[in-house]
């Protein structure tokens, strides 16, 4: 399903692209950890001017690459071995990547690669905190379901893990490690944290 345009794909990582994109609107350059087939990536380079994506999964990286623009650089690489120089960008966005590494290291690594005064911005999923989360559950399905019949739901083709190994309360304490971050739940199983580099 790669055929559709950007602006008609619809999938609950999608639906907050805007956030993450609004986050880093002021950096110059910004890192996009787990790009997939670069979408998030395409967006932030229409008002970003150095973008980079990385991620381990060579297929998407090449259609990433293959979806242009030339100007975005896109690494086949190891978020967490990969050698950049601390402080290398002044924005570090995520979507739904954090599950698939150790993600203290993750976060110990993105506060590394910020200069001071740059945001990071993820989304990620994790798993509910029973049964305190079933409201939220169920408001989340009927929710969903009402976008599915609505929009042109969009499958992306990188590797999925699922369950994730985390719940949202070990996210939100691994969270606090970064002074002053904003954790926050929202609707489509996902949470947010932002951050600003002191």
């Amino acid at each position: 399903m790669t055929d559709i345009p950007d602006a008609d794909r619809w999938n609950t990582n999608i639906h907050y692209h805007g956030i993450l994109a609004d986050a880093v609107a002021a950096a110059d350059s910004v890192l996009d950890v787990g790009c997939g087939e670069g979408m998030l990536s395409r967006r932030l380079r229409q008002r970003i001017p150095h973008v980079t994506g990385i991620d381990l999964h060579e297929p998407s990286i090449e259609l990433a690459r293959a979806q242009g623009p030339a100007d975005i650089t896109y690494l086949c690489a190891d978020f967490l071995a990969h050698p950049f120089e601390p402080e290398s960008f002044d924005g570090i966005v995520s979507v739904a990547t954090l599950h698939h590494m150790d993600p203290a290291a993750a976060l110990s690594r993105m506060a590394e690669l910020l200069r001071p005064g740059g945001t990071l911005a993820l989304i990620g999923l994790a798993m509910p905190n029973w049964p305190a989360d079933i409201p939220r559950e169920l408001a989340a399905g009927i929710g969903y379901n009402w976008y599915r019949f609505t929009r042109k739901r969009w499958e992306h083709p990188s590797p999925i893990v699922w369950p994730p190994p985390h719940t949202y309360a070990d996210i939100r304490e691994l969270s606090r490690r970064l002074p002053g971050a904003a954790y926050r739940r929202h609707l489509y199983w996902r949470y947010s944290i932002m951050w600003t580099k002191k």
